[in-house]
């Protein structure tokens, strides 16, 4: 199916799982059902313990509705709090 991964440098598939999870009100349990996976797994797939195969890739794609390169990628994505933070200037005012 996929392999364990101690080491992350080399062969590390970093993941959005939980954030999505979290996104859409979904349990890991309710998650691991629809794959027919166990819940622990998808525990170990957030946590980058686990590599997922491609088929349980492309099906975890497929439940959330996302290309599998949105939730997947070989290099870590960038911490939510670590993007621009939008200015909160005040919207024009506007006169009609």
């Amino acid at each position: 199916m996929g392999q364990v991964s101690g080491d992350r440098s080399g062969d590390a598939v970093y993941n959005r799982i939980a954030l999505l999870r979290a996104e859409q009100g979904v349990t890991r349990r309710q998650l691991a059902d629809a794959l027919g996976v166990h819940y622990q797994t998808v525990g170990y797939l957030e946590r980058g313990e686990y590599n997922p195969s491609l088929h349980l890739a492309l099906r975890i794609a497929e439940f959330f509705g996302l290309p599998v390169e949105t939730i997947f990628s070989t290099s870590a994505f960038p911490r939510i709090s670590d993007r621009p933070q939008p200015s909160h200037a005040p919207a024009p005012s506007r006169t009609a």
